[in-house]
């Protein structure tokens, strides 16, 4: 047989490609597609960022599309306010999730506000892309989950991915977005794989998915801690526990429907994520879900998350994350009566 029809015989194998993999391919389709993208921020220009998000944007597009900033995060976030009030669709980068504390004065005071206080004559066209969590081994300031920050900011889109596909849908429709979009990248998942064939257009950002069926427990997770929960599940099943997990996607605003359909069916949840547990992004959840639900709840809503310190150093991380182990555990240990 010739080689030509080797190849033919040969089944052919589908793309595998990973999140920031996924991500690149997104800012370099929308830069393609739109001569009004912008890309910046602290070193995504000729190196293609800290973790390569932007990797070969500058040699394809030119130091006119994709450009390194100053090291002031303020200064990138007030530029991009005003590229983005003169027609532009600027995307950039904090590089890390608590380097976008020097620029929360210009998120919350203006990128938020510029709507409603031009009574919807300015819109912000803005993604600000922030590499969250932890997982990597970080330090303090390297591995912080300010989610909180910005969801309790009205004004904000706030999303975050848990796989490439979504990756790649929600940051497309991100930059399409005539809104600001607080776009929470999970650097722990960056290097995870799905085979998918790009371009891919998921459901809307703002909705939230039931990735895994379950009859017991919602366990209502995002970004970095959706493998997570599906890890719990999968343990959980040994023990004869159903768990269903619902993928959240988008922060603000809330999907109340996916969410409340699940915790209907199942009459008990609890919320996971990294941040800390005292005022997190749980704590909105368990709220919004219990006022909403209460009726159909046997138990008080669970929150598994981070320990209320700083984020440890990275021998003691594997301590602080929650982990399927624990989370199981706190399923197992909570006074719900499941079985």
């Amino acid at each position: 047989m010739s080689a030509s029809a080797t190849a033919a015989a040969t089944p052919t194998a589908e793309p595998s490609i990973t999140m920031s993999g996924a991500l690149n391919a997104a800012l370099r389709d929308a830069l393609a597609a739109n001569p009004d993208v912008v890309v910046f921020g602290e070193d995504v220009g000729p190196l293609g960022g800290v973790f390569r998000i932007t990797d070969k944007l500058n040699a394809q597009f030119g130091d006119d599309r994709v450009w390194d900033s100053p090291l002031a995060e303020a200064g990138i976030v007030g530029t991009a306010i005003g590229m983005a009030m003169y027609g532009m669709r600027p995307v950039v980068e904090m590089q890390f999730d608590a380097f976008s504390f020097p620029a929360f004065e210009q998120i919350v005071s203006h990128v938020a506000k510029m709507r409603n206080r031009t009574r919807g004559r300015v819109a912000l066209p803005i993604v600000i892309r922030i590499p969250c969590a932890g997982g990597i081994g970080g330090v303090e300031h390297h591995s912080d989950s300010s989610e909180a920050y910005w969801t309790h900011t009205p004004g904000l889109t706030v999303v975050t991915p848990s796989n490439p596909a979504d990756a790649y849908s929600m940051l497309r429709e991100a930059i399409d977005s005539d809104d600001p979009v607080i776009f929470m990248e999970p650097k722990s998942r960056y290097w995870s794989k799905q085979t998918v064939t790009l371009p891919v257009t998921c459901e809307p950002m703002t909705r939230a998915r039931v990735v895994r069926e379950g009859s017991d427990v919602t366990l209502i997770a995002y970004g970095p801690t959706v493998a997570t929960a599906l890890e719990t599940a999968e343990l959980a099943d040994a023990e004869d526990l159903s768990v269903e997990v619902i993928d959240l996607r988008s922060l603000s605003p809330f999907d109340d429907e996916t969410v409340g359909a699940s915790v209907r069916k199942t009459s008990r949840a609890a919320v996971l994520h990294e941040a800390a547990q005292f005022g997190g992004y749980g704590a909105e959840v368990a709220a919004r879900v219990t006022e909403r639900e209460f009726y159909h709840l046997a138990a008080p809503i669970l929150r598994i998350t981070g320990f209320d310190i700083p984020y440890p150093a990275p021998k003691y991380e594997e301590f602080y994350l929650p982990t399927p182990e624990r989370i199981l555990n706190a399923l197992n240990t909570w006074e719900w009566d499941i079985r």
